[in-house]
C-alpha cells in the first residue's frame, strides 16, 4: 500500500499537533494508588499451574473457565517505595534520536520526555474503557464502548498518535481520542467539549466528544477479540500520523469457515477490507490475540484446538497459517523487536516463533498470560501462579528475575513510555512496576479489568521501529 522509510523516535507519543503543549486535563481524576516493594526470585524454574484451563474471566459473558480465585482488593499492602525509574525521574530507556532530514518542524520529535502517556484498560463487566495517566496514576477518562452495556470489551490497541481502539468481545470496535484538543467538540451536536474526566463521570452513549467512532460488525459474529493498529505514516508538514489502519478478527462460534479478518480506516472506522480465512476452524473463541510486525503485517493466534498462528500481508492481504504446538495453550500475544511472534501460554510453556526458520521454540514451565518486550530486549511475562512479572531475554531465551505482586489474579502486561512495566490483574488494579528497583505502585480504581494486549502503544512503537516517514 505504501513505501515506508522508518523514523526511529525516542518516544512516539511526542506526536501532537505542531506547537501544541500537550497539556492534560486531570479534572476529577481518581487517586486510588498504593506503593510497595516486593520479593523477587532469580531462579530458572518456571511457574506451575494446577488448572490447565482458559481465559479466566468470571461473569463477563465470555464463558471462559476460571483459573484462580479473585478475592481481595488487589491494591497492595502499603509498603514503601516510589517506583521511580531513576532518581531524577528521567526516562529509563535510551532509543536513537530522530534523524535531522525530512521531519519538518515537529516539536519534541527526537528526544525528551513524552508529552503524554496513557494505559487503556477495559472494564469488561461494565462495558467501559479507562484512560489512566502512566505518570500520575490518575484516571483521566472512562468511556462506554457500545450503546448497551453488553459489549464485554477486552483487548485494546493504541496507535502512534496515542489514540485507542477497543474490541468488544460480543461484536464491534470503538475508537477513543487521547488528547482533548484532538476531539471534535461537535461530535454530539452540542457546542463546547463534553467528555469524561474520570471513573465517576461516564457520559451516556453518543454524548462523549472524544469517542471518535464505533463500527458494528456482522451480527452473526459472536466473538471479536484481536485488534492491532498499523504504524501509519508521518506527515512532516502537519506533524500528524496519517494512513493509520486497524486490523481485527471476528467469527461465529463453532461455525466452520466463519473466521474473518478485517482492515478498517483509522479515521472514520469504515471497513476497507474484509475476507474469510476458511481453512481455520474457529472453535468457540476464534481469533484470540493480535499484533503487527515492522511491515504492518497482521499476526494473530486462535485459542481453540487445533491452535493456529496466522500472518496476513499488509500489502496484498495474502496469508499464511502455521500449526501452534498443541501442548501450548495459546493466550497472550505480542511481536518482539526482531519481528518474532510470542505466545503467552498457560500450559506447557510460552512459545516464540521465528518467521525465518518457521520454527517454534517452547520455553517449558514459563507460564503466563499477557506479555511485552521492554527497551532492553527483555520480554516480561505476566505470571499467574503466583501473580507477577517474569523476565525472559529475547536473544538467549533464558528466564531472569521474577517480581511477585500482592494480588490474586493476573491478566495483561504492557510497557509505558517512561520504561515502567504494567501488570493488570482481574480485580481492581493496574500495577506500575519499576523492574530495576523492583518497586511498584498501583492504580486500584478499575472495575473488573480484563485486557492483555498493547495497552500503551509501546508494542507497536517497538515492533515498527517508530513512525514511518511519508
Amino acid at each position: 500500500m505504501f513505501s515506508r522509510p522508518f523514523v526511529p523516535l525516542t518516544c512516539v507519543l511526542l506526536l501532537v499537533a505542531c506547537g501544541d503543549d500537550g497539556a492534560k486535563d486531570s479534572l476529577n481524576a481518581d487517586t486510588n494508588t498504593t506503593l510497595g516493594t516486593h520479593t523477587t526470585l532469580e531462579t530458572d524454574d518456571g511457574n506451575s499451574n494446577s488448572n490447565s484451563n482458559g481465559d479466566g474471566d468470571t461473569g463477563d459473558g465470555d464463558g471462559d473457565p476460571s483459573t484462580s480465585s479473585s478475592t481481595g482488593d488487589g491494591d497492595g499492602d502499603g509498603d514503601t517505595g516510589d517506583g521511580d525509574a531513576d532518581p531524577d525521574g528521567g526516562i529509563k530507556f535510551d532509543l536513537p534520536g530522530l534523524p535531522d532530514a525530512g521531519v519538518g518542524n515537529c516539536e519534541g520529535m527526537g528526544g525528551g520526555e513524552p508529552e503524554f502517556s496513557y494505559i487503556w484498560v477495559a472494564n469488561s463487566g461494565e462495558g467501559t474503557i479507562s484512560k489512566v495517566n502512566t505518570e500520575t496514576l490518575l484516571e483521566e477518562g472512562r468511556y462506554r464502548t457500545r450503546s448497551d452495556a453488553n459489549g464485554s470489551p477486552s483487548r485494546t490497541s493504541v496507535n502512534l498518535s496515542g489514540d485507542v481502539a477497543v474490541a468488544n468481545r460480543n461484536g464491534g470496535l470503538t475508537k477513543v481520542i487521547a488528547l482533548h484538543e484532538n476531539c471534535d467538540e461537535m461530535t454530539n451536536g452540542q457546542p463546547g467539549l463534553q467528555t469524561s474526566t474520570g471513573k465517576n463521570d461516564v457520559l451516556a452513549w453518543g454524548q462523549d466528544d472524544c469517542i471518535s467512532w464505533y463500527t458494528p460488525v456482522n451480527p452473526a459474529y459472536t466473538s471479536q477479540r484481536p485488534l492491532a493498529w498499523t504504524s501509519g505514516v508521518l506527515n512532516p508538514n502537519t506533524c500528524q500520523v496519517e494512513d493509520q489502519f486497524l486490523w481485527s478478527t471476528a467469527s461465529t462460534s463453532s461455525q466452520p469457515g466463519s473466521l474473518h479478518v478485517m482492515l478498517l480506516d483509522g479515521v472514520d472506522g469504515s471497513i476497507d477490507e474484509e475476507f474469510p480465512i476458511a481453512e481455520i476452524a474457529p472453535g468457540y473463541f476464534g481469533g484470540y490475540g493480535g499484533a503487527v510486525n515492522s511491515e504492518n503485517d497482521y499476526w494473530f493466534i486462535t485459542y481453540d484446538s487445533p491452535r493456529k498462528l496466522v500472518q496476513v500481508d499488509f500489502e496484498n492481504l495474502d496469508y499464511q497459517i502455521w500449526d501452534v504446538p498443541q501442548s501450548v495453550c495459546s493466550y497472550g500475544f505480542t511481536v518482539d523487536s526482531l519481528d518474532r511472534p510470542w505466545i503467552g501460554a498457560f500450559c506447557d510453556g510460552t512459545a516464540m516463533f521465528d518467521p525465518e526458520t518457521e520454527q517454534f521454540t517452547v520455553l517449558p514451565g514459563l507460564l503466563g498470560y499477557g506479555l511485552q518486550e521492554d527497551a532492553n530486549k527483555t520480554m516480561w511475562l505476566g505470571t499467574f501462579s503466583p501473580p507477577g512479572l517474569r523476565a525472559i531475554d529475547i536473544e538467549t531465551l533464558q528466564p531472569g528475575k521474577w517480581i511477585m505482586l500482592p494480588t490474586n489474579s493476573a491478566r495483561g502486561v504492557s510497557v509505558d513510555f517512561y520504561g515502567y512495566v504494567w501488570f493488570v490483574d482481574q480485580q481492581t488494579s493496574a500495577w506500575r512496576v519499576d523492574t530495576e528497583a523492583e518497586t511498584w505502585e498501583a492504580y486500584a480504581g478499575l472495575n473488573g479489568p480484563y485486557t492483555y494486549s498493547d495497552m500503551t502503544g509501546w508494542g507497536l512503537n517497538l515492533a515498527s521501529g517508530g513512525i514511518p516517514q511519508g
